[in-house]
């Protein structure tokens, strides 16, 4: 026997599609600048592994974070590769959230990017609803 479901059981679908559509259209926008900059923004944007103590290949690290904030963006509004999208868009808040504070932003300049982590990672628990490219490829 079906359970009844609850107003918010009934809405929780919905409330994920505008979650999912607004950060991702939002990560797309901030996202794909960087990644149409090319090697010399990839490499500026790169330099903030430095934070994390990684000195290599910052031009590779700089198109991974435009990559996973303009492609992943989209992958999350999809809810298409939702959790892998969603992994990738929270290791590129941690970088940011480093960068940040390294730069003696304090918590208020790094707030954004905390703030999306934490998005991002609730997203990634809860998974990308009903109204999702995956629940309907699953089918």
């Amino acid at each position: 026997m079906l359970a009844a479901m609850s107003d918010t059981d009934r809405w929780r679908d919905h409330g994920l599609l505008v979650i999912r559509l607004g950060l991702g259209v939002m990560f797309v926008i901030h996202g794909w600048p960087k990644l149409a900059g090319g090697a010399e923004t990839w490499a500026k944007l790169g330099g903030a592994m430095q934070n994390l103590g990684i000195h290599f290949a910052p031009t590779m690290w700089g198109l991974a974070g435009a990559v996973s904030e303009a492609v992943g963006g989209l992958l999350l509004a999809l809810g298409l590769l939702f959790r892998p999208a969603c992994g990738a868009l929270l290791a590129t808040m941690i970088v940011a959230t480093s960068m940040h504070l390294g730069k003696g932003d304090g918590l208020m300049g790094a707030s954004h990017a905390i703030e999306a982590g934490i998005v991002f990672l609730g997203l990634l628990l809860i998974g990308p609803g009903r109204f999702a490219l995956d629940a309907r490829l699953r089918r």
